[in-house]
């Protein structure tokens, strides 16, 4: 977006990760640094493997270890890389992001991920930036729609197990149009019909949502998506009843004694089974 980005990433077991070699560390190097960098760390496991001190060369795969799986060494080295190449490009000094990330832990099932997704896609839609997410050039469906590989496969893996069964390949022919349905609830924009007397459709206005919220109406799902919802940013855990729930008692002690359970309704629309640990109460939808 202009001042602020959205990713859905898929954060490993670091328990269930295997043991990280030189080869894997090598092979990582060109995906973490930049030419100049990744040679003087390769000439340091060289030095490493003929040197005499046994303690050398697990020490440096140490250093990798810990950062497998850590998502905030991901964000804080992915902002200060990008800030330093922007400032080179625009000639300008100085940061450029003003806050810390937020997260959201979002449960790896269909409904959770495929929710906060096209959330993630409509942002330049709400924002009036576009009229059809898929002509926004910085967005994950776009990417997609243009051929990128990985955009579509990464939309594959998210239906793969409850739309494609076990022995369907996995095809951009069948991800597209559920998503895009996703997307636009019935359909792409409709022209308005005279003859029928059916009216143009684009989407809700804000003041068309901001009436529908006050009088108490559950939008649909895809309806809802085209709105601003805080339970994206600030809901903390996104998922089923069991799934917040869980997380909720393996951390109970950081919560206080007179809550019992972590799972909470959504506000504003019609989120199925969906529930968040933080239930938020004001300006949830906008």
């Amino acid at each position: 977006m202009t001042n602020h980005f959205h990713l859905l990433v898929r954060v490993p077991d670091w328990e269930e990760l295997p043991k990280l070699t030189v080869e894997g560390v090598l092979a990582m190097l060109p995906l973490l640094y930049e030419a100049v960098q990744s040679l003087g760390i390769r000439q340091e496991i060289e030095r490493a493997q003929t040197s005499s001190d046994r303690t050398w060369l697990p020490q440096i795969l140490e250093r990798f270890e810990l950062r497998r799986g850590d998502l905030s060494v991901f964000l804080k080295e992915l902002k200060q890389r990008f800030t330093q190449w922007y400032n080179r490009r625009k000639g300008r000094r100085g940061t450029l992001w003003e806050d810390r990330f937020k997260s959201v832990i979002v449960e790896g099932s269909e409904a959770a991920l495929l929710t906060m997704a096209a959330y993630i896609d409509l942002n330049p839609v709400r924002a009036g930036m576009a009229d059809d997410p898929k002509d926004y050039r910085w967005c994950g469906y776009a990417e997609a729609v243009a051929g990128g590989r990985r955009a579509r496969r990464g939309l594959g893996i998210m239906l793969e197990h409850t739309f494609y069964g076990v022995n369907r390949a996995i095809t951009w022919e069948n991800t597209a149009p559920r998503y895009r349905m996703l997307l636009f609830g019935q359909g792409e924009e409709r022209e308005a019909d005279d003859l029928r007397k059916t009216k143009g459709r684009r989407g809700f206005s804000r003041e068309r949502i901001a009436e529908e919220v006050a009088r108490g109406g559950k939008l649909p799902l895809p309806e809802i998506l085209r709105c601003r919802v805080r339970y994206f940013c600030d809901g903390a855990i996104l998922g089923s009843v069991a799934f917040v729930n869980g997380l909720f008692e393996a951390h109970r002690w950081r919560f206080g004694p007179k809550r019992s359970s972590g799972a909470r309704r959504m506000r504003g629309g019609d989120w199925g089974e969906l529930r968040v640990l933080r239930d938020l109460r004001k300006e949830v939808v906008g």
